[in-house]
This record gives structure tokens, sequence and C-alpha cells, in this order.
């Protein structure tokens, strides 16, 4: 872990440290992911558990899945199921899902590949390993991170964004002590490849054992990291993390996260998760796989499932 690495992030470009005008945000909260299963067994840890929606806005739900390594014939994934309402982002960091949906987006997802699927007014998808990987068993590790729509934008048409790993913008820290993948969103002046409705930002930081990071944030966002991976700590304050933890920091100009020097794990570096987002500040109902702005939406939402209104499963995935 990771796929995506450099073999000298010395020759990368550089975000630079923010001056101490850009005020150094304070971290409010440390929670733990309870652990899960999702679709049809695979384990996930559920990274916003225990954080109030408004820290969380405009994000609605994050599943760290695995990282574990299966045996042959035990990688799991999802049935077809719907959305509406919102963008699901499916990053994986190690190892391989096929993505199909029902306006014909999709394909394999693999190695530092990320798949971003708008929903909108309503779409049709499964995620599952491909049949090569169900034979021969692999490593299995990814995000998925739900990102809420505004209310103008609920019903808007579906989308899907296929970004691959060579795609995404390759940054390093002033003294080479991290990798940054910027997925989406801007840092520093630069620009990641995904294409967002919602104005966000997503990084994958890999952080040097001893190494620390500050990032210039945009202070409209909120700022949250979560820990993939290793030990370390959020803040100024240096308040210790570690794997399956989601620190939220609070208002301000720049966010700092360090790797501990001497990791208990087994991982040697710290593996994170950088996401902010401009806040909606509108009301969230959520239920099962819709997020909306009242249960009478979801409600309506549910009903035109049935009524086969959010698309079909294609024909020539539809089983004997």
């Amino acid at each position: 872990m990771p796929a995506v690495t450099v073999d000298d992030v010395l020759h990368l470009p550089r975000v630079d440290r923010p001056g101490s005008a850009a005020g150094p945000r304070a971290v409010l909260s440390v929670t733990t992911a309870p652990a899960g299963l999702e679709g049809e067994g695979f384990p996930v840890r559920r990274a916003f558990a225990g954080v109030e929606q408004a820290r969380l806005d405009p994000f609605i739900h994050m599943d760290q899945m695995g990282e574990v390594e299966y045996a042959p014939g035990e990688p799991k994934g999802t049935p077809w199921h719907p959305h509406r309402g919102f963008e699901t982002v499916t990053y994986m960091i190690d190892g391989t899902f096929r993505h199909r949906d029902s306006i014909d987006g999709g394909g394999l997802i693999t190695n530092g590949d990320t798949q971003w699927m708008t929903a909108g007014g309503g779409i049709l998808h499964i995620e599952e390993p491909p049949e090569e990987l169900v034979a021969s068993g692999g490593l299995f590790h990814g995000v998925q991170l739900w990102v809420n729509l505004p209310r103008a934008l609920k019903m808007t048409a579906p989308r899907y964004q296929d970004i691959g790993a060579g795609r995404v913008a390759l940054l390093t820290t002033p003294d080479g002590g991290a990798l940054l993948r910027l997925i989406a969103g801007e840092l520093d002046g630069h620009a990641g490849p995904g294409t967002t409705h919602s104005p966000m930002v997503m990084v994958h930081a890999t952080v040097a054992a001893g190494a620390s990071v500050t990032l210039p944030w945009e202070p409209a966002y909120n700022g949250l990291v979560y820990v993939l991976a290793g030990d370390g700590t959020v803040g100024e304050e240096r308040r210790p993390v570690t794997t399956g933890q989601l620190a939220v920091y609070g208002p301000g100009g720049s966010l700092t996260v360090a790797a501990s020097a001497a990791p208990a794990s087994r991982t040697p570096q710290l593996e994170v998760l950088v996401l902010g987002g401009r806040p909606i500040r509108e009301p969230v109902f959520a239920h099962g796989p819709f997020v909306m702005n009242t249960r009478e939406e979801v409600v309506q939402a549910f009903e035109d499932y049935r009524a086969g209104r959010l698309g079909q499963v294609p024909a020539e995935h539809i089983a004997p």
C-alpha cells in the first residue's frame, strides 16, 4: 500500500507551506470508525460514525473498504442498487473493482484509479470484483465517499467519470516529506482531475516517518483527515491518531498532520485521506441509497425506483 508511488518525490511540484497569517486550524474531535460489512459482505470501517452532519457537510458518508487480503473465492462486491441526490466516489488504493451502471458508464477501477459517479436524479449501479480476482484472491483496499448535491442539483442528469491513476496530480511538500495525490479540487494552485458539483478537495497523502505536513486550506471549506494506515498526530497541538480514526478541524487557513518517528503499527509511513468542501447548509434527509432534503423526497425516490424510473439494469447483465 498504496499502488501509486514515485521513485523520487523531490522531482515533483511543491505545495508551499502557508505563512503564519493563514491561521492554523485546531482539531475539534478525533473519532474511531467502527467496523462493519457492506454489500455482499466485504469489511469496511464507517469513517464518519459519531460525527455530527454539520461538521461533515458537504460529505455524507465514507467507508474504508478493507484493507484485506482475500483467499481464492472470497472477494465480494455489491448487487445492483439505486442512488439519487448525491455523488459516489470510489477510490481503489490497491486491488480491483468493476463498476457498471444504467447509463453505460463503468469499467475496471484498479490500483489508484477513481470512479466518480453523479447519481443526480437517479441511477442503478453495481460494484463487484472481476471473475479473475474472485478466482485468484488478492489485496483489496479502497475508499467510498458520498458527496452531497445541493437542492438545485439533486435531480441533475447522472454522470460517470473514470479518473485513471495516471491522471492524478502528484505533489510534494517543501522538504519532500510527503507524497500528495490530488484527486479533485485545487491545492496551492494545483488542480486535480476530478470534476465536482460541490466545491471540494480530496487528497491522499503518504507522510514519511517523522515528517510533518502543513497544507494551505481554503478557509470556506471544512477540514477532515482520515487515517488509512499508520500512526501520527493531527493539528499543531499534535493530537495522536492511528488507523481508522477521523480528525475534524476547526476554522482557519491551514491544517497540519505529522507521521510518528517510531510508528507502533506495521506501516512505517502515515497514510491519510484529506478532505474539505464548501458546506451546502441545507436540510439533509438520507435513508438507504438516497440523500435528499426531505422525507417526502426519499419516499418519492423509493416509489420511482420501484416503478423503474431510476433506470434499468442493462439486459446483458441480467442473469438468465
